[in-house]
């Protein structure tokens, strides 16, 4: 039998991955092998990981992000897909890691933070993780737009061209929030390289990402190379609905058209490390739908 051992940024051996991402797949649910070999992982999700016989028995994993928040460049730390195997539960083994990357990055960026979910609140307050309040914002209706007749209309998934376009606009995206995620391309396609809930404006060359549930239709994230007044989008949206949320924090000049109250975070909790990220809960913030690894 070998040692355990810690292992790091090992995304790219293949034999190491499987054994994350079968591990993923046992806790969380999900595969992301698709989304490695189609191109969209680009270096910025590390994982740490004691393994032992080849096998990854845990892991926690840093996600550097990079954030305009209110006209200022942010360089944030995501940790994620902190999970054990139900074998070696009970030993330290996912706080190990999780104080590892804090000892690694603590002093290289602005701040940690990460999102818990509900029952694994008493191990982030133990390791000294603070919680955070997100504001989330919802549209005061109506809305008056402009007199264009042009409507979202969803993206046809088989067209190519389509395709290559909305990728395109990912890489190159302005900005539409007051924290908006600059290197969202891995994440932005980790959620919507299906295209299943992304629409396209060919009058503004604009894509929507959008989802509705219970009546409320959540615009989750607007993609487009030139900054585009969130009035326009939303008055070419057309699908029927009670209540308009975004999954992001709208920027500065187009926040009157938006309620904004204190969200608690559904299922999951925000816990951050390091003072800058009390800017969260001052500035009434909203850390991306999309951006949440």
């Amino acid at each position: 039998m070998t040692q355990m051992e810690l292992v790091h940024d090992y995304m790219r051996d293949s034999r190491l991955r499987h054994g994350l991402n079968a591990l993923t797949q046992q806790i969380y649910g999900f595969d992301f092998e698709a989304w490695v070999q189609d191109g969209y992982f680009e270096g910025d999700y590390i994982p740490y990981s004691f393994v032992e016989d080849g096998k990854i028995l845990s892991n926690a994993s840093a996600n550097r992000m990079r954030f305009m928040q209110n006209g200022a460049e942010k360089h944030y730390i995501q940790i994620g897909t902190v999970m054990t195997s139900e074998s070696h539960r009970h030993q330290g083994l996912a706080r190990k890691l999780v104080e590892h990357i804090i000892e690694t990055y603590e002093n290289q960026c602005d701040g940690i933070y990460l999102f818990s979910n509900l029952d694994a609140l008493d191990f982030y307050r133990k390791i000294g993780f603070q919680e955070g309040l997100q504001y989330q914002y919802a549209l005061k209706e109506p809305v008056v737009g402009s007199s264009s007749s042009s409507r979202f209309q969803p993206v046809d998934r088989q067209d190519q061209q389509v395709r290559q376009k909305y990728t395109d606009a990912v890489r190159s995206c302005a900005v539409h929030g007051s924290l908006e995620q600059l290197n969202k391309f891995g994440l932005q396609m980790f959620y919507t390289a299906q295209l299943s809930n992304v629409y396209y404006a060919d009058d503004i060359d604009c894509f929507a990402v959008m989802e509705l549930s219970d009546g409320t239709l959540t615009l989750q994230s607007v993609i487009s190379r030139a900054h585009i007044p969130i009035h326009e989008i939303i008055a070419r949206i057309s699908q029927s609905r009670s209540r308009l949320t975004l999954g992001f924090s709208p920027c500065a000049g187009d926040a009157a058209l938006f309620e904004a109250s204190a969200f608690d975070g559904g299922d999951v909790r925000l816990f951050y490390w390091g003072k800058e990220l009390e800017s969260i809960e001052k500035e009434r913030l909203f850390f991306p739908l999309l951006s949440h690894a």
